[in-house]
């Protein structure tokens, strides 16, 4: 069984920045494919690490590109997502979660099956 562990969650003002980060031990991540969404009161979980451009996501998601970058350390197993210039609107539940069949591009967090307890970003405003 696949256990993803967050960190790096927090409160933030606008326009600063916060670096969450996602591993797991015992499972090589490279195996997997991760990915970042969100989840703001009363919306929709969507995705924060992809485009998707299904349903009403497309618009919120197309706001992120641009501000939030995902990479990588393969050597320490570990998965990261910068977000930079957080806005009130960012404001989530920010979840990391892997799949092992899913392809790279895949947005939909339902095909997704592990997850992350969730990092909460706040950003006042």
């Amino acid at each position: 069984q696949l256990r993803l562990v967050q960190a790096g969650g927090g409160t933030v003002q606008p326009g600063g920045s916060l670096t969450l980060s996602c591993t797991a031990s015992g499972y090589n991540l490279d195996h997997y494919t991760i990915q970042w969404f969100r989840q703001a009161p009363g919306k929709e979980r969507e995705g924060a690490s992809c485009i998707s451009r299904s349903g009403s996501s497309t618009d919120n998601v197309d706001s992120i590109k641009g501000r939030f970058t995902a990479s990588r350390d393969s050597d320490k197993n570990m998965r990261y997502l910068q977000l930079r210039n957080l806005q009130p609107e960012d404001t989530a539940i920010y979840y990391c979660a892997a799949d092992f069949y899913a392809e790279k591009e895949n947005c939909e967090p339902s095909e997704y099956y592990y997850w992350a307890q969730g990092s909460q970003v706040t950003v006042p405003g």
